[in-house]
Order: structure tokens, then sequence, then C-alpha cells
């Protein structure tokens, strides 16, 4: 009934558990057959540098989870988001007919990971895009707010390019835009 390969993932799975700092985090269910896994990933220069799972499920499950992680640990994540069903199960030996599902939560719960670190990247991104520093302390804050959170002092917002500016300012100093 099963390969090989499917019975050395199930009774030896690799790269079992969780990384708590994890970079991105993916959970896929399928709630006919409960089977339910979640992968985290570690990310570094673009490649998968670490990643474990956590399944809840029947042994192809658990063979589907391991392999997955064997599969693309170093790998880019581009070449990462390519993985299918197909290539999950061929990488298994094959699945029976009525376990393939289990190969769509592998490569799901791993495309969603992904999908979670470059959602984080980006938020990333934008909040330094909108980091503000006190036009009165030069102080750091993570994001502007009507009063300086270091030095107190009142400050306003440019609406066209979000510097921050001294409350009396009518010209963005970066921008050049009325804000008045």
């Amino acid at each position: 009934m099963y390969s090989e390969q499917v019975m050395e993932h199930f009774t030896n799975p690799r790269n079992v558990g969780e990384i708590p700092d994890a970079d991105g985090v993916g959970t896929e269910g399928n709630p006919l057959c409960g089977d339910v896994m979640k992968m985290s990933i570690k990310v570094e220069d673009n490649r998968i540098k670490d990643i474990k799972f956590k399944t809840f499920g029947c042994g192809a499950a658990i063979a589907v989870s391991s392999i997955v992680t064997e599969m693309v640990k170093g790998m880019t994540l581009d070449n990462a988001m390519d993985l299918t069903k197909e290539k999950v199960a061929e990488a298994l030996g094959g699945l029976p007919p009525n376990k393939m599902h289990c190969s769509n939560l592998g490569a799901d719960a791993l495309h969603k990971a992904i999908e979670d670190y470059r959602n984080r990247q980006k938020a990333k991104e934008e909040k330094k895009e909108f980091a503000c520093h006190c036009p009165y302390c030069e102080s750091s804050c993570d994001m502007p707010y009507p009063f300086c959170s270091h030095c107190g002092a009142a400050i306003k917002i440019c609406p066209e390019c979000g510097e921050a500016l001294k409350k009396e300012t009518a010209v963005c100093t970066k921008c050049g835009a009325n804000v008045e």
C-alpha cells in the first residue's frame, strides 16, 4: 500500500518541531480527514535556511511533511514556491489515491509559510519608509505621532511624504508640499 519512502519518512520523520523565532509560519488542514500541518521557516539570503514541521494526522501526512522539509531546505523561496503535490508524491514513490490530499497539504503549508515571510518583510519595509524622526530632538520613533515620544514636542506629518515636521512649518522640508 505505502512505498518504502513513505514508510521511512513516517517512521523516521526529519525536521520535526517548531522554530521559535521563525521568519514565516504556514498552517494547512483538511477538515474532512482531520490532518493539520504547520511549517515554520528560517530564511537567509532568500533561501530556506531551516524548516520544521508539526503535523497532526495519518502516516502519509507525517511522511509528506518530512519529505517537504527535506526537499526545500536550502532552496530559494521562488523555487520552493514551485513545489507541487505531484512533486511531493513522486519524491515519496507515490501515494495511494485516497492519500493524495496529504501532498496538497504539505505544499500548501509550505507556500503559506513563504507568503507569511514575504508579508512580514513587506511590513518591515513599509514601517521603515514611515519611520519618524523628531525635528526637535532627532530621536527615532516607530511610527508618526502627534507628539514626540522622547521630548514631548508637538509634531505634524507631511501628508505627501510622511516626513515629521515642526508644528509651525508651513512647507515640507523634504518634498516641498504645503502642510498648513
